[in-house]
C-alpha cells in the first residue's frame, strides 16, 4: 500500500474506532488515517486474513489496531466482535460502517429495455423482469442491514456515555440511480435515508450520524467494470469520467478530509444528519 499522507490532523488520542469492510481498498485507508490521528482502531472485515493485513500495516505506521473477523448480517457475529474490541481495545467512540456491495444478480445487462428483450428469453440476457430476487435482497441486506445491525452492535456504550460518532458508506447512486445496478442504488439511497433517521433518533444521546458518498474510485470490487485486462478505460468508465467535471477517477485519500471533519467533534461538532459527495462534481453536472 502507498504511503499515507493526511491532509490535517485531528486530535483522536483515547478514542476507539471500528470500521466494518476494513479490509477494502477505501476503508483500509479510512482506518489507518484514523490510526495516525491517535484512534486506537479495530479492523473488521468478513475475512481475518484482509483484516489482518490492513491491522498489520496500521502497527507497522506506529499506530495501534487489532484485526476482528465479523458478518455485518449476523448479530451473533457482531456482538463477539463488539466484546472482543471493548475487551482489547476498549468501548468503541467511532463506527465506521464501510461493508457493503453490489452482486450481479442485482444487475441488469443492458442500460434500458429494449422492445427485442421483450419478445425473446435470451439465457444470457438479465432484463429488469430476469432480476432474481434473491440477488436483489443480498444486495439490500449488505448494504442496508449491514448499516443497521453493526450500528444495534456497536453503539450502546456510546449512547450510555453521552458521546459517539457514526459515519455511514453512501454512494454517488443514492442521489442519481446508475444504470443496470438498481438494487444498489436502492440500497445505497436506504443508507443515506437511514443517516438521516438516525441523527435525529440518537441526537438526545450525544451520537452525530453523518455519511460520505463517494463518486467514483476504482476498487477491487469494480476494477473489471471499469478496466479492460490492458488496463485501459471500459466504455462505462468513459461514460462516468465525461460526466465527472473534475475528469478523474477519486483515489483513497481523497476521502481522508471529510472523514477528518466528520469525526472530529472539534471541527464538526454541530454536523449530523448530512451525506457529503466526494465525486468530483459528479452529482452537479447534469451533462450538458
Amino acid at each position: 500500500m502507498a504511503n499515507l499522507q493526511l491532509p490535517f490532523h485531528v486530535n483522536l488520542q483515547d478514542r476507539v474506532a471500528l470500521i466494518t469492510g476494513g479490509g477494502g481498498v477505501l476503508c483500509s485507508v479510512m482506518a489507518r488515517a484514523l490510526a495516525a490521528c491517535g484512534a486506537r482502531v479495530a479492523v473488521a472485515d468478513l475475512k481475518q486474513e484482509a483484516a489482518e493485513t490492513v491491522a498489520s500495516l496500521i502497527r507497522q505506521e506506529g499506530g495501534t489496531a487489532l484485526a476482528v473477523a465479523c458478518d455485518v448480517l449476523q448479530p451473533d457475529s457482531l456482538a463477539a466482535a463488539n466484546e472482543t474490541v471493548k475487551r482489547q481495545l476498549g468501548p468503541i467512540d467511532i463506527l465506521i460502517n464501510g461493508a457493503g456491495g453490489n452482486h450481479p444478480k442485482g444487475t441488469t445487462t443492458f442500460e434500458h429495455l429494449r422492445p427485442e428483450d421483450l419478445q425473446a428469453a435470451q439465457k444470457e440476457v438479465v432484463t429488469f423482469y430476469d432480476l432474481d430476487p434473491r440477488g436483489v435482497e443480498f444486495v439490500f441486506n449488505l448494504n442496508f442491514l449491514g448499516t443497521l445491525l453493526p450500528t444495534q452492535a456497536f453503539t450502546r456504550e456510546m449512547a450510555a456515555k453521552g458521546r459517539g460518532v457514526i459515519i455511514n458508506i453512501s454512494s454517488m447512486n443514492a442521489f442519481r440511480p446508475l444504470t443496470k445496478i438498481p438494487a444498489y442504488s436502492a440500497a445505497k439511497a436506504a443508507v443515506s435515508n437511514f443517516t438521516q433517521w438516525l441523527a435525529v433518533h440518537f441526537s438526545k444521546v450525544g451520537i452525530r450520524v453523518n455519511a460520505i458518498a463517494p463518486g467514483f474510485f476504482v476498487t477491487e470490487q469494480n476494477r473489471s467494470l471499469l478496466l479492460q485486462p490492458d488496463g485501459t478505460w471500459t466504455p462505462r468508465a468513459r461514460t462516468i469520467l465525461a460526466h465527472t467535471p473534475m475528469g478523474r477517477f477519486g483515489e483513497p485519500c481523497d476521502l481522508i478530509g471529510t472523514l477528518l471533519w466528520l469525526v472530529s467533534d472539534e471541527a464538526a461538532g454541530f454536523v449530523t444528519g448530512v451525506v457529503v459527495p466526494v465525486d468530483g462534481g459528479f452529482a452537479a453536472f447534469s451533462g450538458v
